[in-house]
């Protein structure tokens, strides 16, 4: 599969990051409001399905806490956490080639700043979230996604499914992050999405769970 360059996957993210910049304020409060409402949706009607089904819903769900800019998903992860007793976890980086760590999380532990400035919570670890939303910065309507670059999701991602865990992924983006009218190819290693929501709706349909 053909791939591009460094320079050239350097020069998108720099467009990407500046089209999310430019974003207003009160576009993206608006934004992530939608956003929380149809995850929250999304899971509670699955959940429901499945159990009218005789099934077991997922009880784990992989979030992700907030670097300046991306979707702020933390007062549904409260709900779920609190309301909803869910498990909720968040990704702790342990080594710059390794895959992602999950850590339950909880509203009343404290936090600890990690790798990158990212707040990583201190809980125990969770090996194989049911649920794994991830953090995108550009996406397909294929389900190709486009991260920082430091390639920890596509490892974890590949990681999971090569352990032969059963997992459903959710990207987060800005509709700004569309990647339509760029000449994006996916690299061989990137991992698809099951589904993609942005603040316009599903860019992705949502997946059924199973």
């Amino acid at each position: 599969m053909t791939t591009h360059s460094a320079p050239a996957n350097t020069d998108l993210r720099t467009r990407l990051k500046e089209k999310r910049r430019q974003m207003s304020p009160q576009a993206t409060e608006r934004g992530g409001l939608l956003m929380r409402g149809r995850l929250y949706t999304w899971l509670a009607t699955n959940a429901t399905r499945l159990r009218e089904e005789g099934k077991t819903p997922p009880d784990t769900i992989a979030a992700f806490w907030p670097l300046p800019g991306e979707p702020d998903l933390r007062p549904l992860l409260y709900t779920w956490a609190q309301e909803e007793g869910y498990r909720v976890c968040l990704p702790v980086v342990t080594g710059p080639d390794q895959p992602l760590q999950f850590r339950l999380w909880s509203p009343d532990e404290p936090m600890r700043t990690g790798n990158f400035g990212i707040q990583e919570p201190t809980g125990d670890i969770v090996p194989a979230p049911a649920v794994i939303l991830v953090p995108v910065l550009g996406y397909t309507r294929q389900g190709d996604r486009i991260g920082y670059g430091k390639g920890y999701y596509d490892r974890t991602l590949a990681s999971l499914k090569q352990a032969g865990h059963h997992f459903t992924t959710l990207g987060l983006a800005w509709a700004t992050g569309d990647l339509s009218d760029e000449p994006y190819t996916p690299a061989a290693h990137d991992v698809p999405l099951d589904g993609i929501l942005t603040d316009m709706g599903w860019a992705v349909p949502a997946p059924i769970l199973s």
